[in-house]
């Protein structure tokens, strides 16, 4: 309120100081030019331009009034266009996430043509199309986007990526993916689909290549990416083990060129023990395995260590009973002892390793070969308690049937 009367004021001051000064002193403007002749006080010059000024900027704006009324109106008009684009594109992705493809496809396609922002709803178009199954539909699309949107192509690529793996377009999609590494080298989620599509296709060599990449972006924990980089690198010993021409050469070469710290991974020389186990060569896998077990003790080298037979079987023998010393109890190294002194043919040290081997854990395998044994001993009963018993620990008891006495 005060301040209202405040400027009541002032429009009352600034018309008393007008009127003075036309009083004052009217002024006198005169305009000739050729035959024209305008004479008048300067204040009647000033109303009279004001009144102009006045006149134009009422015209601009009913101008301006009607052009907004007939873009309202209009429903070619860029404004509503661009209005009802961002209608079908929400109604779209409303459709899309409802699962209703057909309409989500047809919606989202004509708001990419009339909206102002055509990738996502090209991309949610593609997604739709390739529901439907329509996977040319899907493409051509995505095509579409790339043309709207060229600073989006990263974008566009890793869409189609991800369709073509849904799709299992495994060869496409290891395409695009290798497209879009030559670019990014080092984009994170693109890098995680490869390795993924690597597993996939058993490309485990190349899966090698990528891992140092994978460990820089940090894409998986350190427990993961061991895991996965020891299974890429028993994958490849394996691969090596199966070629056709000289198989043992290319294993042997395949595990030189592993790094360093990979050939004394357990899991690494158990896996090249076994494949060296396979192609006949013991005697190596022998050798391999015990310096592995001088290094670290491990359970699966132990188990394999008596399952290869090695240059001189006492001497092999006699090492892993060294063993026991550190490992009394272990029932593993226990078995394996009691398979290397049927290897030397000492029939009542192997019946005493496979009897302790049992007593500190019940294992199928172990019954088998204490069963197996006694069978050849004579002791035929306990031989066949074993074996019931191995089978019942292997989860496949046989079912309760009748059978005949003795």
């Amino acid at each position: 309120m005060n301040r209202t009367f405040l400027l009541f004021l002032l429009v009352i001051l600034v018309a008393a100081l007008l009127g003075l000064a036309i009083a004052d002193q009217a002024g006198y403007v005169l305009i000739a030019y050729r035959g024209f002749r305008y004479e008048s006080t300067l204040w009647v010059f000033l109303a009279l331009g004001l009144g102009v000024w006045a006149l134009l900027f009422g015209v601009r704006l009913l101008l301006g009034l009607m052009g907004a009324s007939g873009r309202l109106v209009n429903p070619w008009s860029r404004r509503n266009r661009s209005r009802r684009g961002q209608q079908a594109a929400q109604r779209g992705l409303l459709e899309l996430a409802a699962g209703r493809w057909p309409h989500a496809l047809r919606l989202l396609r004509r708001a990419a043509e009339q909206g102002q922002q055509p990738l996502v709803n090209y991309l949610a178009a593609a997604r739709a199309a390739t529901e439907l199954g329509e996977h040319a539909t899907a493409d051509g699309l995505l095509e579409q986007a790339r043309q709207r949107e060229p600073k989006a192509a990263l974008a566009v690529d890793l869409a189609q990526a991800r369709l073509q793996l849904e799709r299992g377009e495994q060869q496409a999609a290891l395409v695009t993916l290798r497209g879009i590494r030559e670019r990014h080298p080092r984009h994170p989620y693109a890098l995680k689909l490869l390795q993924q599509l690597y597993v996939q296709l058993g490309e485990w060599t190349a899966l090698c290549q990528l891992l140092p990449d994978l460990a820089r972006q940090r894409l998986l924990k350190s427990s993961e990416l061991d895991a996965l980089e020891q299974r890429a690198r028993a994958a490849v010993l394996e691969q090596a083990a199966q070629r056709g021409e000289a198989p043992l050469e290319a294993l042997q070469q395949a595990w030189q060129q592993l790094p360093q710290a990979q050939r004394q991974a357990p899991a690494l020389v158990a896996s090249y023990a076994g494949q060296l186990r396979r192609l006949g060569a013991e005697v190596v896998a022998e050798k391999v395995l015990r310096g592995a077990l001088q290094r670290q003790f491990d359970a699966r080298l132990i188990h394999l260590y008596g399952l290869v037979q090695g240059h001189e079987p006492a001497r092999q023998l006699a090492g892993a009973e060294a063993w026991l010393k550190e490992q009394p109890e272990h029932a593993g190294l226990l078995l394996s002892l009691g398979r290397l002194a049927l290897r030397n043919q000492l029939w009542g040290k192997a019946r005493d390793y496979f009897e302790r081997s049992l007593q500190r854990e019940r294992s199928a395998e172990t019954c088998a070969e204490l069963a197996r044994l006694l069978a050849r001993l004579g002791e035929v009963e306990r031989s066949n308690q074993l074996l019931q018993e191995g089978l019942g620990l292997t989860g496949q008891e046989l079912p309760a049937l009748p059978q005949p006495g003795r």
